[in-house]
């Protein structure tokens, strides 16, 4: 058998395995979007926290750090994600800003390899994150945070 007739007829069925079980080769996370349900309680967790006290390494349920509090309220809502903020960013689906909705997480840093900070979007330009002041809600653009990404869970 002619070797190029060989390869497409092996490339056809692996391209279809690797479509169906979401493997991709640019290395981007084959994530699936949280369903609007999800991203609803989510939010109504992430409020219903404003105020609880940050501790560096807690995931809730009453202290947190920034991802161990993103981790927490999608958990409520039963989505999984990473327990770090670089593990979040890693796992989830990389969005644009201009594609930005309630229930994406927004990341800081120094670079895409060095993220520092989470917060949960929560529309007009606005997050509720886990800080050194605890869990507030805050401008994304505050001086303070330098924006590294965006990302869907």
């Amino acid at each position: 058998m002619n070797y190029k007739k060989l390869s497409k007829l092996l490339l056809v069925p692996l391209f279809s395995v690797s479509m169906f079980f979401g493997i991709n080769n640019n290395h981007q996370p084959a994530a699936h979007a949280a369903s609007k349900r999800a991203v609803k309680v989510a939010y109504q967790v992430a409020e219903s926290k404003l105020g609880s006290p940050y501790t560096y390494g807690a995931s809730g349920p009453t202290t947190f750090d920034c991802s161990g509090f993103t981790q927490y309220i999608y958990e409520q809502a039963h989505v999984n994600i990473a327990r770090t903020a670089q593990g979040q960013y890693e796992t989830t689906k990389p969005i644009q800003r201009t594609q930005l909705k309630k229930g994406d997480l927004v990341y800081f840093g120094d670079s895409s390899d060095s993220i520092s900070h989470v917060g949960f979007y929560i529309g007009n330009g606005q997050m509720i994150d886990a800080q050194n002041n605890g869990v507030i809600t805050e401008n994304i653009d505050a001086p303070w945070w330098s924006i590294v990404g965006y990302s869907r869970p």
